[in-house]
């Protein structure tokens, strides 16, 4: 074929996900709904008119799968589509073996009900009148690519686990699944760390990017039954990794980052020479060119176990290893997530800008972060926001008594879980002199109604508020509001089904009732990351360093 962007016709539907057929003159593709779609709302509307059937399953929560063969001549296009397979529920990723004549795809669900509608299934297309499950885990699988040889499916998977006093999640961990036996293995199980990413090598085996601890590297496993390889490399965050499919070419491209330098694209021509590899692009350069500052880990005990707990230190502008600074905690989300040694600026990791406004910020991984081990990870379990907490007020009250901070510039801040935390903190101490709270909860069963992904709170608090009513209780801040004296400035997002706008609404009204400061933004026409509009991250920080330069320096209440 040429070179030559070529428009292929396929009516009005709108693909989901597309992937290649046996040759480039056909493929698979996956729309929303079905044909019967535009009938079924008709009559629907019909009976109901307006009114909303929450919950009842409708043909457009489903999917279908078509195939279309095109034939290109003269710059004309001549296609042929048809329907393979209408789906029950929406299709998230798509895969064509070849070698097995399979379609494999990932199930998935705007509002899930149970983990069961995040699963991986599959079509024989010689024979499409069967539907194929072909996991049965209480997990999210996803990633899912083939094998070189198209005759094994691999994916990722976070495990949430049977909800019982013996699971254990896991980090995201790696599996194959051999389309003919359906039997699974894991791969990587020497591995402490959560795996972020990876890519099929072509000569057997992966290449897998790992995060343990602040880094993420890159790993080979040449078999399942084989350890895997850390290869020497810089320190920092690699990823978007993907290599040549020929056995004699072995060329990886990445892209790298670390706090001290911007992300870019990188090409080398053997893994076990990554510290030679080449940079590609030279997007970034504006960054190269400013000072930024510099970052260091930072260990301390958690006061309740003496468990190691790890954060990463950004200090002032030339103020490196300074004493008596003010500082800014900025708290990741998740909570299965951690701050790691990557160049970020965004919206929600903004921890080099606060530090060029003169905040030492401390970026804390608490009990519940990943890169430290499962049973790190599951800790936060029963305690969701206690343990962590202290993980956090330790690590502050050592900086304090290392005499890194000054004790009276104290601030706290975060979004998602990292909210959900600073909601909880500013009800366990009067100690912060101002909070940014960034899509965090504040009732946990009106949470659990009201989000899109109340299993994992289920989880986390151990069951539904009527199994577990006094976690709920206790480990929800509206509860201890009364002790709140934090100048608080909340940021929401208009359609967050994470967590819903109701929850800063409660938030905002609770510390008008004390008298405390408060502002609350609403951003519309965002989601939970507030990622739609740049304008609104923009805004976002602007008013957030406002509010460090108005309540950061001064405590509103004396303690």
């Amino acid at each position: 074929m040429s070179q030559q962007l070529i428009s292929i016709p396929i009516g009005a539907q709108l693909p989901l996900v597309t992937t290649w057929a046996d040759d480039d003159s056909s493929l698979y593709f996956a729309t929303s709904g079905s044909n019967s779609t535009e009938t079924y709302e008709d009559s629907d509307v019909f009976e109901w008119k307006d009114v909303i059937q929450y919950g009842k399953s409708k043909p457009s929560d489903g999917s279908t799968i078509y195939h279309i063969v095109f034939n290109i001549k003269n710059q004309l296009v001549n296609t042929k589509i048809n329907a393979v397979k209408v789906l029950p529920f929406k299709i998230s990723e798509l895969l064509f073996s070849s070698s097995e004549q399979k379609l494999v795809f990932t199930s998935i669900k705007g509002v899930p009900r149970e983990m069961e509608d995040f699963e991986i299934y599959c079509i024989d297309t010689r024979n499409t009148s069967s539907l194929s499950r072909l996991t049965t885990n209480k997990a999210f699988e996803e990633n899912v690519k083939l094998s070189m040889d198209g005759k094994r499916v691999l994916f990722t998977l976070l495990g949430l686990g049977p909800t019982n006093n013996n699971s254990v999640i896991k980090q995201m961990t790696l599996h194959a699944l051999d389309l003919t036996t359906g039997e699974i293995q894991r791969l990587a199980k020497d591995f402490n760390g959560s795996i972020t990413e990876y890519c099929v090598r072509p000569n057997g085996g992966v290449y897998i990017l790992g995060q343990w601890r602040t880094n993420v590297q890159i790993y080979t496993q040449q078999s399942a039954n084989k350890y895997t390889v850390l290869h020497r490399a810089w320190q920092g965050t690699y990823e978007s990794l993907s290599s040549s499919l020929n056995d004699v070419n072995n060329v990886m491209a990445f892209v790298y980052s670390s706090h001290s330098q911007p992300r870019e694209v990188y090409i080398v021509d053997d893994v076990n020479q990554l510290e030679t590899a080449r940079v590609m692009t030279n997007e970034n350069k504006l960054f190269t060119e400013r000072k930024f500052p510099q970052t260091t880990t930072y260990q301390w005990t958690s006061y309740e176990d003496d468990r190691m707990i790890e954060g990463i230190l950004h200090y002032p502008l030339g103020q490196n290893e300074s004493k008596n600074l003010p500082l800014l905690v900025l708290i990741h989300g998740g909570p299965y997530g951690a701050s790691i040694n990557q160049f970020n600026i965004g919206g929600g990791l903004w921890a080099p800008l606060a530090a060029t406004e003169g905040w030492l910020v401390l970026e804390p991984n608490y009990r519940g972060s990943t890169g430290y081990g499962d049973q790190f990870l599951d800790e936060i379990r029963y305690h969701p926001l206690t343990r962590p907490g202290r993980d956090i007020l330790s690590g502050i009250n050592r900086l304090i008594e290392d005499g890194i901070v000054d004790r009276n510039r104290v601030t706290i801040g975060g979004h998602s879980y990292g909210g959900f935390l600073t909601n909880w903190l500013i009800t366990q101490t009067t100690q912060f002199n101002a909070a940014l709270s960034g899509a965090g909860s504040i009732e946990q069963a009106s949470l659990w109604g009201t989000m899109d992904l109340n299993l994992l709170i289920e989880y986390i608090w151990g069951g539904s508020p009527w199994n577990s009513s006094n976690a709920y209780i206790e480990e929800s801040p509206i509860y201890q509001f009364g002790k709140v004296r934090t100048p608080t400035l909340i940021v929401t997002a208009e359609d967050d089904i994470r967590v819903p706008v109701s929850q800063g609404y409660i938030m905002e009204r609770a510390l008008r009732y004390l008298n405390v400061p408060v502002q609350l933004l609403i951003f519309p026409n965002e989601g939970h990351s507030i990622g739609n509009n740049p304008w609104h991250r923009k805004i976002k920080v602007r008013e957030e360093l406002k509010w460090l330069r108005q309540y950061g320096h001064t405590a509103f209440v004396k303690t």
